[in-house]
């Protein structure tokens, strides 16, 4: 059975993941599958847009296929990693500046490279089931596929939370926090995937959109607006110890399990993309992170740990949250020089 279904349908062109015992699990050729879909749609006068969508009720899509990364890395091959990311984030960025509107319906788990698929899109809908995140700093990596500029754009200091804790979104905190766009009750969307496909016109998924049942993320903005305000990780961590309450500790105790590196370089990520709206300065500063990632970062052993061994036992480089040096965080989000991700060059 293929991992992705590509073709045009009535009006629009549609992409359709197909892995849902993987929780439509991400693959280096899905990606390229994608890019190559967006390369022939965009000048095509018979598509008048794109629906991105996905098989199964658990997952749009849970993340990156990244078990080859671990077996390619340990052996000391990084190119594969390093080219996997490269035209990941090359084919997201083509999403986030599509000439046409995108939808996406994003039902159950959206993480990581789902996020990367689902949330750049211009009608980014989710439902009852679904769970918004980007949990990269648990296995050593950090926010990335465009993600840490949606979180950089988030409201006050709601996206450096996220970052450091992997919370999970339901529909109104994902909407709330500028991952979706709308609120589509589930059963309603084999309806609106009819009207699209017949008509092609987006805009009835303005038509069709709902209140979201109430979240939680809008109430909690002013005390994470307070303890998130830290210019680096230690001055965060300073500032949960010192409020001491249960949402601060309960913050702490999330972070304690995530890699300390990842968690310091996400924050200074999104601190220096705060007020951009610029996707290809947001992907060059993930890339030069995830290009040295496989060898200097705690990305290896932060798979290992959940996902190969699943002892959840991860030994960070670095001994705790206090623990992460300046100069660490620098020289993981140095230019890269001649190896560095040029966008401006591959999307001409």
């Amino acid at each position: 059975m293929s991992e992705i279904e590509i073709r045009k349908e009535g009006r629009i062109g549609r992409i359709t993941l197909t892995r849902p015992k993987a929780l439509n699990a991400l693959g280096y050729d899905m990606c390229l599958a994608i890019e190559a879909a967006l390369d022939a749609w965009a000048p095509d006068p018979e598509v008048r847009m794109i629906l991105i969508d996905a098989e199964g009720d658990k997952a749009f899509c849970a993340g990156g296929d990244i078990a080859v990364m671990y077996e390619t890395g340990t052996k000391g091959d990084y190119a594969y990693g390093q080219t996997f990311w490269r035209d990941e984030y090359r084919m997201n960025a083509k999403l986030f500046e599509f000439p046409k509107p995108v939808v996406s319906l994003m039902q159950g788990f959206v993480m990581g490279g789902g996020v990367g698929v689902g949330c750049h899109g211009s009608h980014r809908v989710v439902g009852e089931s679904s769970q918004v995140a980007m949990p990269e700093c648990g296995i050593g990596l950090v926010p990335d596929v465009g993600g840490s500029l949606i979180l950089a754009r988030a409201p006050g200091r709601i996206g450096e939370y996220l970052g450091v804790t992997g919370r999970r979104m339901g529909p109104a905190d994902a909407i709330f926090a500028g991952f979706a766009d709308y609120f589509i009750p589930e059963a309603d969307w084999p309806a609106l995937t009819g009207a699209l496909v017949e008509t092609g016109d987006w805009e009835a998924v303005d038509r069709a959109a709902r209140t979201p049942p109430p979240g939680e993320l809008a109430a909690l903005q002013p005390r994470i607006d307070a303890l998130f305000a830290g210019e680096r990780l230690l001055d965060i961590v300073n500032a949960l110890t010192a409020d001491g309450s249960d949402f601060a500790l309960s913050a702490l105790k999330v972070m304690e399990r995530n890699s300390p590196l990842a968690m310091a370089c996400a924050i200074e990520m999104q601190h220096r993309l705060k007020g951009s709206d610029d996707i290809r300065r947001a992907l060059a500063l993930e890339y030069r992170f995830t290009y040295r990632a496989p060898e200097h970062s705690d990305f290896l052993e932060g798979i290992r740990a959940a996902i190969i061994d699943k002892d959840r036992k991860p030994r960070w480089k670095h001994a705790g949250l206090e623990a992460v040096p300046g100069a660490d965080v620098a020289r993981m989000l140095m230019p890269l020089g001649e190896h560095g991700l040029k966008l401006e060059e591959e999307l001409q």
